[in-house]
């Protein structure tokens, strides 16, 4: 699997100096919403197509799954091994120059997640992690918080946007129970990095409705090889499929999923 990681290293980088040099000309990107609150700029195409080149040059079998072009099959039409990859993840921070967004690659064999990477190249870190061998910052071993309790934790999350306000009323709620029941929360809007921030102890817990596979796949194993727990909302293995993910060091997570359960399904409370 080091090859795989050398890979998606070498490709998240490359995709990080991309969106770098644009930062000076904002001015002058074409803009485009895909939805609601939902920008695409030609830097997300070009930061996508050279991970893309990067990926296929050495595993032309291999099929992607990206944001901006969504699913390919490789060269044989069929492989066990799928690349999910979002080449900006935190274009709306991005559009303003807000200095918070990242690249995440993963890579999955089956359905199993085997390696990630979350770049932030604002800052020059590296998150990376393989099935088995820890997750690192900058080739250290990180570890997930060893807060036991809500009391004095902090708290990722991001606000649903796009077309999917549903669940508006009921994300209100559960920010206003987290917030006093915690030391504080924060919401930088990349969810790559607010995952990888939770697998290095910055942050001790997450939450978030309506992500997709590719905000999270490379979070989702750099936290549990950090030691800590990522299901949906409702407790369960389905995040990467339902795209409502609750993150945390084991204690942290379920305390949150304790504390957010009720507003999930009212006549428990």
């Amino acid at each position: 699997m080091q090859a795989f990681l050398t890979t998606a290293v070498q490709a998240a980088r490359r995709a990080g100096d991309i969106a770098i040099r644009a930062l000076s000309r904002l001015d002058q990107l074409d803009i485009r919403a895909k939805a609601r609150n939902d920008y695409v700029t030609q830097v997300d195409q070009a930061a996508e197509q050279a991970i893309l080149e990067s990926i296929r040059k050495r595993y032309p079998d291999h099929s992607c799954l990206a944001e901006e072009s969504g699913y390919s099959t490789g060269k044989s039409g069929h492989s066990e091994f799928q690349w999910i990859i979002d080449p900006l993840d935190g274009t709306t921070n991005y559009v303003h120059g807000f200095p918070t967004f990242s690249v995440s690659i993963a890579l999955r064999r089956k359905d199993t997640l085997e390696v990630g990477v979350v770049y932030d190249p604002c800052r020059q870190e590296l998150f990376t992690t393989m099935r088995g061998s820890g997750a690192q910052l900058d080739g250290k071993r990180i570890r997930v918080s060893e807060r036991k309790e809500l009391e004095g934790t902090l708290i990722g999350t991001g606000f649903p946007y796009r077309s999917n306000t549903r669940w508006m009323k009921t994300y209100l709620q559960m920010l206003g129970s987290v917030m006093e029941n915690t030391a504080g929360v924060r919401r930088p809007g990349s969810a790559a990095l607010d995952l990888s921030y939770v697998a290095a102890g910055r942050l001790d817990g997450f939450f978030e409705f309506g992500l997709e596979i590719w905000d999270t796949a490379a979070g989702t194993l750099m936290i549990q090889e950090a030691g800590g727990l990522v299901t949906s909302l409702t407790g369960k293995d389905s995040h990467l499929d339902s795209g409502d993910v609750l993150a945390g060091n084991p204690k942290v997570h379920d305390a949150l999923h304790a504390l957010l359960t009720p507003y999930l399904n009212p006549s428990s409370s």
